[in-house]
Formats: structure tokens, sequence, C-alpha cells
């Protein structure tokens, strides 16, 4: 195993100690384990505004985003990780606005290198306050996942996702937990 591998978790709820945001750290504390590096971004309270659709990212010999915000050392983030750790509750059937504003913007991330999505390996974590992740919506997020990094050359080395409503309630589901953990060590080993 190659130590020293970054990881970068991007939290996108609005609670620091939030339902996946837990699901997170334990992703994280499994990857620190394995001996990586982890950086966390809590994505609520940065000023990321929405894409404007300018294109100004897309032209050759582009600088990057036009958008002056909190998303520009993001982007570097982005791309000096190894693995990116994306944390989310569903809101209204999807992911929350904070992540989404923040994937949106992803658009201009190949601006600021060359197929910055081609290996880098992902981990996802939701958490839902439906019956299961069906009737909760939590499948429509995973889905945008799959396919937006499928499309983009990105490996989704794993999910975890559960039930739980108030803050902490997923510490109550113990085989999650240890699911997200072992989740944080493959997603530092070098393959799946």
């Amino acid at each position: 195993m190659k130590k020293g591998k970054k990881i970068l978790v991007l939290l996108g709820s609005p609670r620091r100690k939030g339902n996946s945001a837990i699901l997170a750290e334990r992703i994280a504390g499994g990857a620190r384990k394995a001996g990586a590096a982890v950086e966390t971004v809590f994505l609520h309270g940065l000023a990321i505004a929405p894409c404007k659709a300018c294109f100004a990212c897309q032209k050759p010999k582009s600088k990057g985003c036009s958008i002056d915000d909190d998303m520009q050392p993001i982007y570097r983030k982005m791309i000096e990780a190894d693995a990116w750790v994306i944390a989310s509750p569903v809101y209204w059937f999807t992911m929350s606005a904070q992540l989404k504003l923040w994937m949106d913007r992803c658009f201009a991330l190949p601006a600021y290198g060359k197929d910055p999505f081609e290996g880098k390996r992902i981990a996802v974590a939701m958490a839902y306050g439906g019956e299961d992740p069906f009737d909760s919506g939590c499948v429509n997020a995973l889905r945008t996942f799959q396919d937006a990094y499928n499309y983009a050359g990105a490996k989704i080395v794993g999910m975890v996702y559960g039930s739980a409503m108030e803050p902490g309630d997923i510490k109550a589901n113990k085989a999650l937990l240890r699911e997200a953990k072992a989740l944080g060590k493959k997603l530092a080993e070098n393959s799946d």
C-alpha cells in the first residue's frame, strides 16, 4: 500500500456534525488508519456561486472558472487529491443545495488540469430521513453520482448510506459505521 495518499472530504450538509458528516468522518478515519492524509472542506457558509454558463472555463487556454469565489481553492485541492469523499444529506429527494452548487461548478475542473476526473477514487456518504433509500430519494442522488463520475472517468469505490433524521442518529447503526470505516481503508489503497 502506498503511504501518503491525499483524500479530500467534501461535506455538503449545513450541519458540521450531522449524520452524513459522521459517515464521512468514519470513512476519513479508515483512510487515515491506512496511511492517507485527509483534508475536510465544509461547504456550507462558503461563497460558492452557481455556474453562470459563460463557458469561459471551456475555451482554449482557459485559466479556469470566471467566478472568483471560494470554489477557486477547492479546485486546486480537488486536483491535488487522489480521492474524494462526497457527503450529503438527502434534501427534497436528492443531494443538498450546498453539494449541488459544488458539483455544478465542477464543470470548470478540466480547466485546472488535464483529465482531472480520470483515475480519481470516490466514496459517497449519505443520510436520509425516510424509511429506505428509495422512498427518501437517496437513490436519485446516488444515481447522479454514478452517472456523472462514470461519464467523467472517475471511479466510485463505494457508497454508504442510511436512515437518520436527528443529528447523531446514524451512530446507532453500528454496522453502517463499520462499513464506512472499511470504505475509507479501501479508498486509501492502491486498487480494488
